[in-house]
């Protein structure tokens, strides 16, 4: 791994379909918009973009932790793109701020700190856990 500077980013983005609602991804009785967890899915992938140029051959990082606010409903159709910012990095652990916007206003904020892993050895220890 190399050297991850503070203050490198990272952004993804999804156009909201209908299997991303909270509606038909968690509960019927709930509304027809974003479900949380896709878009901390969408958070966690602009954090692994913020430091996929500093990751070595056979590296990863995987997310440990997650700290964010839902703070507005986005509909089918409206692309949410998500942006990271590397905030403090201690050894292999890297912290992250995050946030989410659907082109009208922001729709969530918060934190997310990922781990810098070899696939090597993460995918032997996975594998044993398969027998």
């Amino acid at each position: 791994m190399k050297q991850i500077p503070l203050g490198a980013t990272g952004t993804a983005t999804l156009r909201v379909q209908p299997e991303h609602l909270a509606d038909r991804f968690k509960d019927a009785i709930l509304p027809q918009v974003l479900a949380t967890p896709v878009m901390i899915l969408i958070m966690e992938n602009a954090a692994l973009n913020a430091i996929r140029p500093f990751l070595d051959a056979g590296e990863s990082a995987v997310g440990i932790a997650v700290d964010v606010k839902h703070l507005a409903a986005t509909p089918v159709g409206h692309e949410v793109r998500a942006t990271a910012e590397v905030v403090a990095v201690d050894g292999k652990r890297i912290d992250f701020k995050v946030s989410a916007r659907d082109g009208r206003e922001e729709i969530g904020t918060g934190s997310h700190r990922r781990i810098v892993i070899d696939l090597r050895s993460f995918n032997e220890r996975l594998a044993r856990k398969s027998v």
